[in-house]
Parts: C-alpha cells; structure tokens; sequence
C-alpha cells in the first residue's frame, strides 16, 4: 500500500522515512537516538538524556555535548535536539534554553524539536544558524500553527489528546486535530498521538499528515534507556485501565497514580497535582529508575497495541512498511 507520492518531509530532515521520535526526556540517550536515526527515522535527543543527566555535578553543557558527540560516533545520519523556548522577550533570562541553543550551534546539530509555545525569535535565531524547525505546541491551535508558518517553522506537529506525556489542554483526538491543522498550513504537518502501529501511520495520513511523531511505542524498544520494569507494565496495562493524574499527565495505574488521580479527582488543583508529581520524582521514579509503585507510567490511549518489545529497527520497519 503506497499512502502518499511527495516525500517533503523526509527531504527536509535528509531522513528515510517520515517518521519523527518524541523526545521523550529523561527516556533518551545517544545509543537510543542514533538506533532511531540509522532505522531511516529522525532521532531527537531530550534534554535530560543520557547517563550522566542525573549528575548534578556536571554542567548541562558538558552533558549534552557529551552525549551529541556520541550519537555522532554511532551514526552520521541526521538527528535533532528538543528545546523548550521560553515566552517571547524573556530568552535573555532563560538560561537552560540559551545553554542548549548554544551548545548545539556549536555541535552543529541541524535540527530542533522545539515544544512549547511559539517564539518567533527563537525560531528566527535558529533559522539564522541554517537550522530546521519542527514545532510542536502542546496544546495545538490554528492561530499559532498560522504564525509558526509565517514565522519560517519547517514542519508543524499536530498533537491529540490521545498522546502520552504532557497532554493538550483541549480534549481534541488525533483524529480532528491534524486534519484541522494540516487545511490551515501549507507546510507538512507531522501527526502525533496514539500511533503504536500502522493502522495509526495509514490513519494520520488519510487525515492530511505527511508524517508521524512517535513516543509511547519507542519506549518499548530494547535501545530506549526506559527501565524493564516500565517497559513490562506497558505492554501488561491496557487503555481502560489508565487513569488521569493532573490536568496535564494520564498514567498506567501504578500505586503512585492512584493515589494522584484520587487528589485530583476529589478537587486538588493541576499545579498542586503536578507539583506532588515532581516530588516523587516525576516520570523519571518509574520509568527510569524502575519503582513503579512509587512512580508513574506516562503512555498515550493506545497502548492496547504494543505486545511485545522490539528492536528499534524492527518498531521503524513495522511502522513504516508502507515507505519501502
């Protein structure tokens, strides 16, 4: 089944196939993004990634150099680094985004996820470095996808209410945000959310998309750093069973997320939700570290799909079967 004849996608990012992984943050290191980017994918390296992401006393700079200058060890396909800008006239203030900026012009990395809201001057800024745009906001809208365009963005993630990590704050699926994204935006618009096999791939593109941006589902590849124990309750926990623990994160239902999602469902607020989330340590408690009881398992709805773990080739392959 061939579902699309233009390739603007892949010969913007100089990628095989049009499909995109998720930053995904603590859960990616250099050996797992490279695996993505020589599978014919983009590979996009997160902000905590990599080993030495838990050191405090390591600057972020000498962490992310040390884990860029890896996956160029492993790989000379191209590969992409997540940045999360801050609101328009507060860059000079905002150290942590200004380090990755920095750290990757001088790397030479091409290529930015940036997630968030728009920041034309950020954009511009990596623009002026010849670098490639792919821009997601976490709560999609027309109007900010309009200016993305008008502001020399490359490509525009459309993101549903059905993805896992941080969700939109409109309850949108899939399903109606991309089509409704890609008839505002002349540029490709990659489809996010709920897409772990290739039924989800053949969908997005009926609806408009020109790829995918993939998350939940390379989270159970033997290369992502994710911890055996998060991988397991993934593929053991069904959609029915996740539950909603803030206003912004749903998880598989661990010991942790039960307890969370009864604070939230009985009146505490999403920042009081969120701010208990951060001290039990976030995604990074379960997910990484493997104490799924003390943690929760960020997943999007469709994790009904994923049987089993694979290679990350083999996920690509799957995935894209429709490509080769």
């Amino acid at each position: 089944m061939n579902i699309k004849t233009d390739k603007r996608v892949e010969d913007i990012l100089g990628i095989r196939y049009p499909i995109i992984q998720a930053p995904l943050n603590w859960l990616t290191n250099s050996k797992f993004v490279a695996a993505v980017s020589e599978a014919g994918g983009l590979g996009v390296l997160g902000v905590n990634a990599g080993p030495l992401a838990k050191d405090e006393t390591i600057t972020l700079e000498d962490k992310l150099r040390y884990e860029i200058r890896e996956i160029k060890k492993l790989t000379d396909k191209p590969f992409g680094i997540n940045l999360f800008p801050p609101s328009e006239g507060m860059e000079k203030e905002d150290v942590f985004s200004r380090t990755i900026l920095d750290v990757a012009f001088k790397e030479e990395v091409k290529i930015f996820v940036v997630v968030g809201e728009v920041n034309r001057n950020i954009f511009k800024e990596i623009k002026e470095h010849g670098g490639i745009v792919i821009f997601r906001e976490l709560t999609p809208s027309v109007v900010s996808a309009k200016i993305a365009e008008e502001s020399g963005v490359d490509l525009i993630v459309a993101t549903g209410f059905d993805e896992g990590g941080y969700i939109p704050q409109r309850q949108i699926g899939t399903f109606s945000i991309v089509p409704t994204i890609a008839d505002a935006v002349k540029i490709p618009v990659i489809a996010a959310g709920g897409i772990n096999d290739i039924r989800g791939v053949r969908a997005a593109f009926s609806l408009g998309a020109e790829g995918v941006y993939v998350g939940t589902r390379f989270i159970v590849s033997e290369e992502n750093p994710a911890s055996k124990e998060a991988k397991h309750d993934i593929i053991n926990s069904k959609a029915e069973d996740l539950l909603l623990v803030s206003g912004f994160q749903r998880s598989t239902p661990t010991h942790s997320a039960k307890e969370l999602a009864a604070m939230y469902s009985s009146g505490k607020s999403t920042d009081e939700v969120e701010k208990e989330i951060h001290n039990r340590g976030g995604l990074r408690t379960g997910m990484l570290d493997g104490k799924i009881p003390e943690g929760i398992v960020s997943v999007n709805t469709a994790i009904d799909m994923i049987k089993e773990e694979k290679t990350v080739r083999e996920i690509v392959n799957e995935l894209m079967a429709d490509f080769q």
